[in-house]
């Protein structure tokens, strides 16, 4: 079951689906990839997001969103068996409001509390070559300096071969037009859902690895 509540500790083991999304696009493929995370038996997806930044010092976010995902905390992050990392492109990079979250786990980083979890990561674009594959691999990068395991969609996914719009071998993408009315199509979705399912299947399987060396 796709949990969107406030998490208490560790729990059954989870794949922590965390996203930014302005315009919908993203969140649509941050809940494909949760449900291919639940097809895959004894794991769960945990969907959060992040609230927005702003230059304004006064500014602040409400405590908890008025809809969708709550707000991620570090310990859905630290007992997460892997993590699905989610974002529009913003000239080429993620976005700030997911990358000020991230620069905020060097705790994590200090203890080693994501060392070989497997990860990965996904974004849509308002146009095709918009920043698509290096905003993935730049979202990849702080992933590696935690020591996680990076999964991206391998080509037996024969959609990466015949999609017209979004989807690369560094993650899932999606196409969302310069006005950011285009929905997130069926090849997209697959993509996406094939991704989340083979997080799913590494995320056990790195746990028994885990459990075994400790």
């Amino acid at each position: 079951m796709i949990d969107h509540t406030t998490s208490s500790g560790p729990t059954a083991p989870y794949v922590l689906v965390l996203y930014y999304s302005r315009q919908g696009a993203t969140k649509t493929l941050a809940e494909q990839l949760a449900n291919g995370i639940e097809s895959v038996s004894g794991v769960e997806a945990r969907l959060r997001t992040v609230p927005a930044v702003s230059p304004v010092c006064e500014a602040t976010a409400p405590e908890v969103p008025a809809e969708g995902a709550i707000y991620v905390d570090e310990d859905d992050l630290r007992h997460c068996s892997g993590l699905a990392l989610g974002s529009p492109t913003r000239f080429g990079n993620m976005a700030a409001p997911l990358k000020y979250f991230l620069d905020t786990t060097s705790g994590l980083w200090m203890n080693g509390a994501l060392v070989d979890r497997p990860a990965t990561a996904f974004t849509s674009t308002a146009s095709l070559h918009g920043g698509q594959e290096s905003t993935l691999l730049t979202m990849l990068i702080p992933l590696l300096h935690h020591g996680m395991v990076y999964a991206g969609v391998p080509y037996s996914q024969t959609t990466l071969l015949s999609t017209r719009s979004g989807g690369t071998p560094y993650g899932t993408s999606h196409l969302a037009g310069p006005n950011a009315d285009r929905e997130v199509d069926a090849d997209e979705r697959r993509l996406a859902v094939a991704q989340g399912r083979r997080l799913a299947e590494l995320s056990l399987a790195l746990k028994s690895m885990r459990d075994a060396r400790s």
